[in-house]
């Protein structure tokens, strides 16, 4: 698995964007909209809803992953989620 820098949409914790570290963090990241999340790579657990397959065609054609974080049931975690 490639390692990624994790950013969630203030108001908006469920939907993250992933960037590999390789890339440019896209511009609409920037500002006040948007917080670092973390990181991923091989040896952690990715968040629920996270798809590396679908991570590694995003970035090809866009430099980012967009998606939404799931619970166990498949539900999008809201921002009181643990």
């Amino acid at each position: 698995m490639r390692s990624y820098n994790l950013f969630r949409r203030r108001g908006q914790e469920s939907l993250l964007c992933a960037v590999p570290e390789s890339c440019a963090v896209p511009r609409f990241v920037g500002g006040r909209r948007w917080t670092f999340g973390g990181r991923i790579d091989a040896g952690a657990n990715p968040p629920p809803g996270f798809d590396d397959r679908a991570a590694a065609t995003a970035v090809r054609f866009n430099g980012f992953y967009l998606f939404q974080c799931l619970d166990e049931s498949g539900t999008r975690r809201g921002a009181d989620d643990p």
